[in-house]
């Protein structure tokens, strides 16, 4: 049953067409029409007007609210105009040969047509925001214009403009803009929907001062991270409340909301760009799978089932240790995402009866393991811990993985496994080794009718707002007043936002085939100095005066600098930016054998010494420092 506003608009179409026809004939003849001129009208408009409307309706002008008229439902309505001026000039053509009637009177009609029936559903829409209380109060009209905030937008892009029609169409919003603030000189004086482009960043404080402004809000999701650093600046000299649209990366589908405004955080001053996804590849590698993923509850285990459940796929199984973890992110699965088809297990990944039950019941194709110990400093008090969760219950997982024939095996490493200082590194370092190893012996017993599983790792920095990211560390010790503590003011770590790492592990997922050691683009390494500085005056203080930055010196196992290759390993690109790979390498499992079995010996004794130097005999490149060979 057709709605009232669908006859409104099908009537007016009619008379626009009627219109458009009879304007084009009055155009070409001066308005002078004769007897001859009247008498084509009359023959052509009854299978005209019909034809036209048919078109109309095929190309779906009349399922679109037209309140909401976009530069879409004109290019629909423009290829609606043209195929109904070819079809009708064809069948001038077929019953008439076109003899006697004026080409131009169909040009002309044409042009009408799009004219009248696009500015109709243009004048809709202006009349409707003309009407609208959201529209007049951001103009500073209306009754609650007490209650708005008055709003200063830096940015004049179109994540700006997206987000200035938001709030004029939406009469909710508590926000009142007054101007926009860009650096771009052309665009300094313009105008967008009607609010100013008042002048550059830089002169924020004045107009402030002059607009009345209380509020600041930073809408350029593709600021470097130089740019951004130097916007924040601004703001924060300025006094005023600022908050911010957050990057692309952060942004499903580049849809730019006013529900995503948020206050500063330090990701924002990385300035990494989005990430370019093959999205194709990862959904012909998930899409319809059972995918299990490890330590699904942690920082980067649940940001992978997030993404992954963006791709469809068959079923996901939730595996971690920590029951807290496991519940956070099945009630995010279920509640705010809307999966059903999800399986939680809580237990430990060195559970080998666990994890053959779990392949024997879901039968998984592709595996991430995410799950490890990752605190260094812990890891390296604590050695036995790191042996038995980071090495022996990913080989325990990589064998089961292998005996129940799965497609994909992803394992989530480290750039702490580059010439490691740690266990912890000397550990995930080991994986890579083993699942190397058990790769080769998969791909030689592979018969020629079956394809080898694909085993892989995927190699990375820091992640912003993981569980072991020093960020919140120092937001702690900032909201309590103090002192930030820097364990050394030249030291360096490599950093990307989990997101950003999310996807990149997905995308390398498809392009592993042999053991491959994926390796993603860290950009420049952050001195973790001036983070404890940035972060300091993003919450509204001044570091060394308000807030007192400590340094206490590197803890056990910590390096200055992070790598993430080691010198001669053979390094490659691949077909996306942002992602290198090391390819083959590695032992074999028969020579793998004996020295697993001591550094189990010594794991079952709590012998730290003999765990060291049983991993410094399997890897060479691994160095302890001195002061922890004694722990």
């Amino acid at each position: 049953m057709r709605t009232w506003s669908f006859w409104i608009i099908l009537g007016a179409d009619i008379l626009l067409v009627i219109a458009a026809h009879l304007l084009a004939y009055g155009i070409r003849f001066d308005f002078v029409l004769g007897e001859r001129w009247w008498g084509q009208i009359w023959a052509v408009l009854p299978w005209l007007l019909p034809m036209k409307i048919a078109v109309f309706y095929f190309f779906g002008l009349y399922r679109g609210m037209w309140r909401y008229a976009s530069l879409t439902d004109l290019l629909n309505i423009s290829k609606a105009v043209v195929v109904s001026s070819l079809l009708a000039m064809g069948v001038l053509l077929l019953l008439y040969r076109f003899e006697g009637f004026s080409r131009s009177v169909f040009v002309l009609d044409a042009v009408f047509t799009f004219l009248l029936v696009g500015g109709l559903r243009v004048g809709v829409r202006l009349v409707y925001q003309h009407f609208s209380s959201g529209y007049s109060l951001a103009r500073g009209q209306g009754p609650a214009l007490t209650r708005r905030k008055s709003l200063l937008i830096i940015g004049a892009g179109d994540a700006a403009e997206k987000l200035a029609r938001e709030i004029f169409d939406n009469r909710a919003l508590p926000y009142l803009i007054k101007g926009f603030l860009d650096d771009h000189p052309t665009k300094i004086g313009r105008m967008i929907h009607g609010i100013p482009i008042l002048g550059p960043i830089a002169d924020l404080n004045r107009w402030l001062a002059q607009t009345a402004a209380r509020e600041v809000l930073i809408a350029i999701p593709s600021a470097g991270r130089d740019q951004m650093s130097r916007i924040v600046e601004i703001c924060r000299e300025s006094g005023a409340v600022f908050k911010i649209l957050p990057g692309l990366g952060e942004i499903i589908s580049d849809k730019v909301s006013i529900k995503a405004i948020r206050d500063v955080a330090y990701n924002d001053l990385l300035g990494r760009p989005p990430v370019r996804l093959d999205l194709h590849k990862i959904e012909d590698i998930l899409s319809g799978q059972t995918v299990l993923v490890t330590g699904g509850g942690g920082s980067i285990g649940s940001e992978l089932c997030r993404q992954i459940l963006r791709f469809k796929p068959g079923k996901l199984i939730l595996f971690d240790a920590g029951e807290e973890n496991l519940y956070r992110i099945e009630m995010e699965v279920l509640h705010e995402i809307g999966f059903r088809d999800y399986v939680t297990v809580l237990g430990k990944v060195q559970d080998r009866e666990l994890l053959n039950h779990v392949f024997q019941q879901h039968q998984p194709t592709v595996v991430f393991h995410a799950a490890a110990y990752k605190h260094v400093p812990l890891v390296e008090e604590n050695p036995w811990e790191g042996v038995y969760n980071n090495i022996f219950a990913t080989k325990r997982l990589m064998e089961v993985a292998l005996a129940h024939k799965v497609a994909r095996f992803i394992l989530v490493s480290t750039d702490k496994a580059v010439r490691p200082t740690n266990v912890m590194g000397a550990s995930k370092r080991m994986t890579e080794i083993i699942m190397q190893a058990y790769c080769h012996q998969a791909a030689s017993a592979a018969s020629a009718a079956s394809a080898p599983p694909r085993f892989m790792a995927v190699r990375f920095g820091n992640v912003l707002g993981s569980s072991g990211s020093v960020i919140p560390l120092f937001k702690r010790q900032i909201e309590m007043g103090g002192p930030v503590t820097v364990t050394h003011p030249d030291m360096t770590r490599y950093f990307m936002n989990i997101s950003e790492a999310a996807q990149l592990i997905l995308q390398a997922a498809t392009m592993g085939a042999n053991g491959e050691i994926f390796i993603l683009e860290m950009g420049t390494p952050v001195r973790i100095g001036q983070m404890a500085r940035d972060l300091i005056r993003l919450s509204g203080k001044e570091p060394d005066t308000e807030i007192e930055i400590k340094h206490i010196g590197l803890r056990p196992g910590e390096k200055m600098h992070e790598e993430l290759i080691t010198e001669g390993e053979g390094i490659v690109s691949t077909e996306h930016e942002k992602i290198m790979v090391l390819r083959g390498g590695g032992s074999s499992l028969a020579k793998l054998r004996e020295p697993l079995d001591r550094l189990k010996r010594y794991a079952g004794r709590h012998d730290a010494a003999g765990i060291k130097a049983e991993l410094k005999k399997i890897i060479p490149e691994y160095t302890p420092r001195p002061d922890n060979e004694h722990s």
